[in-house]
């Protein structure tokens, strides 16, 4: 059983609000297959920092924009 990640992100909002670019074209545009792009949209998988900032670049976003991870109590700001 795979364990789901608790880094979110908003990949698939950012595809469709780009003029409802596929999977596919994301994972050609970023260098990898597309079974990985559905695995970290799904949360299934992390991306690697590189990868992350990758993606972030074919949106034209920051990085925060694509991905978001919880805050915890205790955390800093």
């Amino acid at each position: 059983m795979v364990k789901s990640t608790r880094i979110t992100n908003a990949i698939r909002a950012l595809r469709f609000a780009r003029g409802e670019m596929t999977q596919a074209e994301l994972a050609e545009r970023t260098g990898v297959t597309r079974q990985t792009i559905i695995a970290i949209e799904q949360g299934r998988y992390s991306p690697t920092l590189e990868m992350a900032f990758r993606i972030a670049r074919v949106f034209g976003v920051p990085l925060e924009n694509v991905f978001q991870y919880p805050k915890n109590e205790g955390d800093g700001p």
